[in-house]
């Protein structure tokens, strides 16, 4: 198989299989095997894109053989296909998890097509090498993601998918009106091919104005201050299989695609652009861990910690240095897993509970130890207590904003950190560690064993958080390469263009 082969399968694998999910029987095994058996195999392909990326350089192909910037371009460095990876292994985590914990009536409709329609979209986000597709795939991604949220059709979920999905389509909007400015501006959209051309437009202020129209769009797609709103009135009324999908990808596109156009594109006004990303996310991470700390339901308060996470990336992204992108990169992954962790945790704790409300629960120590443990050690790492992964991501983060002088953004990173272990060892002590309510049997009537599927994903999420505090070492490797091609991008414009920028 051919290098640039391997950057139209993951997008292949998906749409096609969730096409053939919808033709086959209206039974859960079917589907359920073939979401799988499609996830392992994105999940190979990215791997194999990221040790060819590494190995070869930036991949690029252009789809029916039309040259660069006047066709459709596919392009992968080692941020995209680190994120391609990295997305495989969530879809094979939440469709594991989904076999697990859904009924087999809701298996054998439209769920597993939904999201693989999902994931193909993510995938084709990172992998687009022109504004339009981005576009395109995000509203792919989207539409699968408005019906997952709706799929159960109870009054919550139907509120929650029509703020979701107004705000969602206002976003849209910006974005589109953006590409199209752009477009009139520069008479291209490749974003190789606008890297070249940007510097020598002549209309530094025009190009600063369209911007800010990308600025917005990608900000409200990603959850950061102050368009997160839409996200902790949404996230917490699905499946839990579901939030932990959204929570792992959707949110993380939209950062993508602030790094990509603010590294590649929009380099003419660094000093307003780093202002104003650095007082969004210290912004971001400030709101969100207050609404975290606030919250009683566990999944909401999960939901808010999905936005002073972002806070963290945006604020690194506005640092504009090689060293807060390589923080920026590596604490992406371990937010991922960890979020991903507890959100997987939160679903097996009600599974036993029967309730998300932590004033109902209790005990859980004791009674369910191993789901205890499986939710101490992505807490601890998602507050940055070491030896876990984000421990050595948020320093990095920390230690990038005093490198540059930004005292405000290093002293907000600390707060929100300690706040961010507050707010976790609440989870602990309401539903871990106090005596159970009066109303609640002292034995759960529904105890959890490695045998139900349920624990097993969880495991996986838990170990990754120790294989990336264990092996920091070659992930912060891994994102200081992959800052170095945002910062330069000499190497992706010769694999799109063929030529020098």
């Amino acid at each position: 198989m051919t290098a640039t082969a391997l950057l139209s399968l993951p997008m292949i694998l998906c749409l096609g299989a969730a096409a053939a999910g919808q033709l086959t029987p209206s039974r859960a095994w079917p589907r359920r095997w073939l979401a799988l058996m499609t996830m392992v195999a994105v999940t190979a392909v990215g791997a194999m894109l990221l040790v060819t990326v590494r190995r070869q350089g930036v991949q690029a192909m252009q789809v029916g053989g039309w040259a660069a910037p006047f066709g459709i371009t596919l392009v992968a460095d080692l941020l995209s296909a680190l994120l391609v990876l990295v997305t495989g292994l969530m879809g094979l985590t939440v469709v594991s998890y989904s076999a697990a914990t859904l009924p087999a009536s809701r298996e054998a409709g439209a769920y597993y097509p939904l999201v693989l329609v999902l994931v193909g979209g993510v995938c084709g986000a990172f992998l687009t090498g022109d504004l339009f597709n981005l576009f395109v795939w995000i509203e792919v991604m989207l539409g699968a993601s408005f019906v997952l949220l709706a799929l159960e059709a109870r009054q919550e979920q139907l509120e929650a998918s029509i703020k979701y999905m107004s705000l969602s389509l206002m976003g849209s909007v910006v974005l589109l009106c953006a590409v199209g400015l752009l477009y009139g501006v520069a008479g291209t959209l490749n974003l190789a091919d606008l890297s070249v051309r940007a510097p020598g437009l002549g209309t530094p202020r025009l190009m600063s104005a369209v911007s800010m129209f990308f600025l917005v769009a990608f900000a409200l797609k990603a959850g950061a201050f102050p368009l997160f709103f839409w996200l902790p009135a949404s996230y917490h009324t699905p499946p839990a299989a579901v939030t932990t999908l959204f929570s792992a990808l959707l949110t993380k596109v939209g950062v993508y695609a602030l790094a990509r156009v603010f590294t590649l594109v929009f380099t003419q006004d660094l000093e307003l652009t780093g202002t104003l990303l650095r007082v969004m996310g210290g912004l971001t991470m400030v709101t969100g861990v207050l609404g975290a700390v606030a919250q009683y339901d566990m999944r909401r308060l999960l939901s808010f910690h999905i936005i002073s996470q972002i806070g963290y990336l945006i604020a690194a992204l506005g640092l504009l240095t090689r060293g807060a992108l390589t923080a920026l990169i590596a604490f992406l992954i371990h937010y991922i897993f960890a979020k991903s962790a507890l959100f997987l945790v939160s679903g097996a704790t009600a599974r036993v509970t029967r309730t998300y409300d932590l004033h109902q629960m209790g005990n859980l120590y004791r009674t369910q130890p191993l789901l205890a443990a499986l939710f101490f050690i992505p807490a601890l790492s998602l507050a940055g207590v070491p030896p876990f992964s984000g421990f050595f991501a948020k320093l990095a983060v920390i230690q990038a904003a005093l490198r540059a002088e930004h005292w405000a953004v290093a002293g907000t990173a600390v707060a929100v950190g300690l706040l961010t272990l507050f707010s976790m060892m609440k989870i602990w002590r309401e539903a871990f560690w106090k005596a159970p309510p009066e109303n609640q049997p002292q034995e759960p009537n529904r105890p959890l064993s490695l045998g139900d599927g349920v624990l097993g994903p969880c495991m996986a999420m838990t170990t990754f958080m120790v294989v990336l505090g264990v092996g920091a070492e070659p992930l912060f490797e891994l994102a200081d390469a992959a800052a170095g091609q945002l910062l330069d991008p000499t190497e992706y414009v010769r694999a799109v263009l063929g030529e020098q920028p």
